[in-house]
């Protein structure tokens, strides 16, 4: 009976760390396969490098896009001529394309727009909602549209939201070379 038991606890152990080295690997093969956020902002991808325009009140500023972490999002850095710089994250969920725009008006509105197929000439975000932003009134960013006019020009129209009403910033922008 000792001995049965013995066999027993043996063929269990035995199972557990089988089971458990396969799953380990399971996992393993699965972190080495790409994942569909990777290659679904491949629409977006063109944008990476430097890109410079104006604004309407002739200020210069400066766009820099990179991917970021292990390729599943798009970092873009906006630096205006005599503002503090300000930071976009855009990355996959699901079948949309989400944004977080850190700004320097101290609040990171998330805006949502459908997953592009293909080559991109108009992209819109619409807010999705917001953090430290005490109330839908207070100044925030509401929107934004890409259009593509092609690889080195792109319009970019964000929209401010304050007390209700929208005040629309566009900036045309070309890839610096």
């Amino acid at each position: 009976m000792t001995r049965m038991l013995s066999l027993l606890s043996l063929l269990t152990i035995t199972l557990l760390v089988s089971s458990a080295s396969l799953a380990w690997h399971e996992r393993a093969s699965l972190a080495d396969m790409p994942s569909a956020s990777h290659t679904t902002l491949d629409p977006l991808k063109f944008l990476i490098g430097e890109w410079e325009g104006t604004r309407p009140d002739g200020q210069t500023m400066r766009i820099t896009y990179q991917l970021t972490s292990g390729g599943s999002a798009l970092l873009e850095t906006i630096m205006p001529e005599k503002e503090p710089s300000m930071t976009t994250l855009y990355h996959v969920d699901g079948r949309h394309l989400m944004l977080t725009h850190y700004c320097s008006l101290g609040n990171q509105p998330r805006m949502i727009a459908e997953l592009p197929k293909g080559e991109v000439k108009k992209l819109r975000f619409a807010f999705l909602d917001a953090t430290n932003l005490a109330s839908p009134t207070d100044p925030h960013m509401h929107k934004v549209t890409f259009t593509v006019q092609d690889r080195d020009h792109i319009t970019q129209e964000w929209v401010l939201s304050k007390d209700g009403q929208d005040t629309p910033h566009v900036y045309a922008l070309q890839r610096k070379k």
